[in-house]
């Protein structure tokens, strides 16, 4: 397909995408899957009638920052309407894709990674378009796809991300490891952001509550989706001693039984050592590819790349919440890595998309049968939760394994002129063939570039 049509074939699809979510969202599956569009409606709606506003009036479970998000659609809609906010809402998520789509579509595979991002919101459902994730999710997309030409504003963007929702503030540590100069250009645009939003949540009058997100967590028990909840979930199908509830304070379910509150109490405390574990790794994977690393565009912007995903990872892996947007986290990372033309990111796509259309098929759609113990659904996300778990050993192995001589001299041309991430006829393989990363898109890379394959997956 010629580019043109590619570009108009990828916008015509971008359309029925979001029109089929909003759809899904507004009329179809309201009740079910926009429930938390019609929270932020009611929270915001308080603040503008009544003066009581989250976070400067009360203890809040998001960031400050989600206001923001949360107040736009009030331009258009106002607030009284939950059809008019819904329709508002959707539309303001339309647009950040939108903004999001642009930019892969001018990298050097963006066609197809525009059409891979299209297709998993397509199966992630009226979730990819009905959160606040959904907001975070193009940004992240911006943040990454900026990270090697204009470091400064892809932190800030992480950043401002973090104080909507906190997930894309993991893509800071990758983003600080891959920096020459990580106090200039990450940690002091980060700190800007903070003094900013803090700053303003606290002339409000919000200081005592600015952090109440992060306390908000510490009363939650294991949510039935979480993957640290997987294994009670399944003995729940033939024992009595597993019950799920509501948590009516926090409007989630949460699984009991046996040794549930210790696995909530330990995951409490594993997800921070799982961040530091985490940041270990890409520590040493620094270390290891030495000079490579700061001569060698493709090779740093892999890492950011994967790092941002290995990070996602661990955000959903070791937490004892989880809701299917959660999955939203990890699209961005894919969606780069398949614009920049890096290898093997179609296999990662291909099996997030599984992860995503099993997501959707457990809610909205089946979630009661869950929640009734239905063995059908119940093994469908256990087995959602245990491919995650997998995405996240495979990608930790691919970060650690060492270069291999035989791989690459099979993937590489004889030649060494150039980075080449995949023989002809291969499907991981970019479509121009550049090493393309960041604001260089056909930089020719050094005969040491085939370290990359040596190690991602």
């Amino acid at each position: 397909m010629r580019p043109r049509a590619a570009t108009a074939a990828v916008w015509v699809g971008f359309v029925l995408v979001h029109v089929w979510l909003t759809r899904l969202g507004t009329v179809v599956l309201r009740r079910d899957s926009f429930g938390d569009v019609d929270l932020y409606r009611r929270w915001v709606d308080a603040g503008l009638t009544s003066g009581w506003w989250p976070v400067q009036d009360e203890p809040w479970v998001y960031p400050p920052g989600a206001l923001v998000p949360l107040l736009a659609p009030t331009t258009v809609a106002g607030s009284s309407s939950g059809d008019a906010y819904g329709l508002a809402w959707c539309g303001l998520v339309t647009l950040l894709n939108a903004v999001a789509v642009a930019a892969l579509l001018r990298r050097p595979a963006g066609h197809v990674a525009a059409g891979w991002w299209l297709a998993f919101l397509a199966l992630l459902g009226p979730v990819a378009i009905g959160r606040l994730d959904s907001v975070v999710a193009p940004v992240s997309v911006l943040a990454l796809l900026a990270a090697l030409s204009a470091p400064r504003a892809s932190a800030a963007l992480v950043t401002a991300g973090a104080w909507v929702k906190v997930s894309p503030g993991a893509a800071i540590v990758p983003l600080l490891l891959a920096s020459r100069r990580p106090w200039r250009d990450v940690v002091a645009p980060a700190a800007a952001v903070c003094v900013l939003v803090v700053g303003t949540a606290v002339a409000l009058g919000g200081g005592r509550n600015v952090a109440s997100f992060v306390l908000e967590q510490g009363s939650r028990g294991l949510q039935i989706e979480a993957v640290g909840a997987t294994p009670w979930l399944v003995a729940g199908l033939w024992s009595s001693s597993v019950q799920r509830y509501l948590n009516s304070e926090l409007v989630t379910y949460e699984i009991a039984g046996p040794g549930t509150q210790t696995m909530a109490d330990v995951l409490g405390a594993g997800l921070v050592v799982g961040v530091l574990l985490a940041t270990a790794v890409l520590w040493w994977c620094r270390r290891r590819d030495g000079a490579t690393f700061w001569t060698d565009d493709a090779v740093r912007g892999d890492f950011v790349v994967r790092g941002a995903f290995l990070m996602a990872l661990v955000l959903i892996v070791a937490n004892k919440v989880g809701s299917p947007q959660f999955i939203t986290w990890l699209a961005p990372p894919v969606a780069v890595g398949l614009a920049l033309g890096l290898p093997w990111w179609r296999r990662t796509a291909a099996a997030l998309a599984g992860v995503a259309l099993a997501t959707q098929v457990v809610y909205p759609w089946w979630y009661d049968e869950v929640l009734r113990g239905g063995a059908g659904t119940t093994l469908l996300l256990a087995a959602r939760n245990v491919a995650v778990v997998v995405l996240l050993v495979v990608t930790v192995v691919h970060l650690l394994r060492p270069p291999s001589a035989a791989r690459v001299r099979r993937r590489v041309p004889a030649t060494g002129a150039a980075f080449h991430a995949g023989a002809p006829g291969d499907p991981d393989a970019p479509a121009d063939g550049s090493g393309a990363v960041g604001g260089e898109p056909r930089e020719q890379v050094g005969p040491r570039a085939p370290v990359v394959d040596g190690r991602v997956g």
